[in-house]
């Protein structure tokens, strides 16, 4: 039996999954927490991938690996592979006036990078650190993503071997950044001379090659295991899920996402949909939410309640909360693009501000800033025949039941599953095969389609981006 491994480090934790190459099957798992905040040192990213490979049972059977990491994150190093400050992680909005400067100056940046820059991307967080940092923008040698530095890591590579040149990447991940063409392959210099004000085919700042799915990177350090590219996590989870045309991917985590593989690039000149790549050599037009799962807990808080406590109040109010609609914008938001919002809760009247609708509420919320994420996937010519309902809310019989009212697609809900890591899994399995794995994924519910227009209604009457 040949054993492959896979990694999910995200903003909460590292995940690790040790499945059969063949089937997918899941044979034993390992994790480790993360810090919270929007700033982290990559050492602690490092530690908790070790321990989660240890929890796991180590790598001894495996035959090989590959990391899905969180996108966007900006890892900086110096001469000597040291990292300079701590990453700037996807949720650190202190960019967006650089990304309201990066698209000032270029007229064509959807055009040449897929997306416009919002303050999740690596190019604002580097004219951040340009602006306000110049010092350590000064010392910058290399610059990577998440999964690029642990890839990097598991090589052997580090501050006491510190061959920047072996940084490598994957196409879904280097889409995130701002400053490369998923179309040609390609890094923009001239963005990313923009971006940090230096640049990397002048100046030598390394950025990290880029592998092609299915190819062999290396292998980890005093040991015959191969390591695959890894990929972002959207692009991860689309390939653990075994996402094709016409599947769209709707995930609760800590951020909110719509996604679907494309076979084209989906550049969107508005900015609300992002023209990323996928991790099987297509496309993955994307739209994000800050605020998901996190509006549950909150609401739940409120309340005092438990999270299945708050589904059994929220069905028991009817579609449309009463006329209750919370505008969820708890962390800012980057779609759209406000991050400076704070939620709000409209239509209070003696009748709809009842703990049933306020729960209700909270849910609908949460899955109408999804659903027009969707509208803007299919305004550009994405299909969507089904929705596949991921991420630990998904697991609500409510959230499921309340999404079969609010999308007018149907849904089903994947049975729960480290989907990152799953996808890192099957680009380890890739590798060893020579072909993409295909591994059935089962399903746990698909709600009867009951869509209610009066749920999307109210809240287009309430929550109309701002400008």
């Amino acid at each position: 039996m040949t054993l492959v491994a896979g990694v999910d480090s995200s903003t909460q934790s590292c995940k690790v999954v040790i499945v059969e190459a063949a089937t997918g099957t899941l044979v034993r798992t390992g994790r480790a927490s993360h810090p919270s905040g929007t700033e982290v040192d990559p050492e602690v990213w490092w530690s908790a991938l070790t321990e989660a490979i240890a929890q796991a049972g180590g790598l001894d059977e495996v035959s090989a690996i590959s990391v899905g990491g969180q996108q966007h994150g900006m890892v900086v190093l110096d001469a000597a592979g040291r990292v300079i400050r701590p990453a700037l992680l996807w949720n650190d909005t202190r960019s967006a006036a650089a990304a309201d400067a990066l698209a000032a100056e270029f007229d064509d940046l959807a055009g040449r990078t897929g997306s416009l820059p919002v303050a999740s991307f690596t190019s604002t967080k580097l004219r951040w650190l340009r602006d306000n940092e110049p010092e350590n923008a000064s010392r910058v040698a290399a610059v990577c993503l998440p999964h690029d530095w642990l890839t990097w890591r598991l090589r052997g590579f580090g501050p006491t071997h510190p061959q920047l040149t072996e940084l490598t990447t994957d196409r879904s991940d280097a889409s995130g950044t701002g400053y490369f063409n998923s179309a040609t392959d390609e890094y923009d210099d001239e963005v990313f001379t923009a971006a940090l004000g230096r640049s990397a085919r002048a100046d030598g700042v390394v950025l990290p090659r880029i592998i092609a799915p299915g190819e062999h990177v290396g292998t980890l350090a005093d040991s015959s295991v191969s390591v695959a590219c890894g990929a972002g996590d959207n692009a991860a989870a689309a390939l653990g899920l075994g996402a094709r045309a016409g599947d769209v991917v709707v995930s609760i985590g800590t951020s909110g996402t719509v996604f679907a593989v494309a076979e084209m690039q989906v550049p969107d000149p508005t900015g609300t949909v992002a023209g990323f790549a996928d991790a099987s050599g297509h496309f993955l037009p994307l739209v994000a939410t800050l605020n998901a799962a996190r509006v549950l807990d909150s609401t739940a808080a409120l309340l005092g309640v438990s999270h299945d406590e708050l589904g059994t109040l929220a069905l028991q109010a009817e579609p449309g909360a009463g006329g209750l609609v919370l505008q969820p914008y708890f962390d800012g938001e980057r779609t759209p693009n406000l991050p400076d919002a704070t939620a709000t809760l409209f239509g209070m009247t003696l009748a709809s501000t009842t703990r049933p609708s306020l729960a209700r509420a909270a849910i609908e919320g949460l899955l109408c800033g999804l659903a027009d994420g969707l509208d803007a996937l299919r305004m550009h010519g994405v299909s969507a025949t089904r929705i596949l309902l991921i991420g630990g809310a998904a697991q609500n019989s409510a959230v499921s039941t309340i999404a079969s009212q609010v999308f007018s697609v149907p849904v089903v809900v994947p049975e729960p599953s480290e989907y990152v890591a799953l996808g890192a899994a099957a680009q380890a399995a890739w590798v060893l095969a020579g072909a993409r794995p295909e591994w059935n994924i089962a399903l746990i519910t698909e709600p009867k389609s009951d869509f209610q227009p009066v749920i999307r209604e109210q809240y287009a009457r309430y929550s109309a981006p701002a400008s």
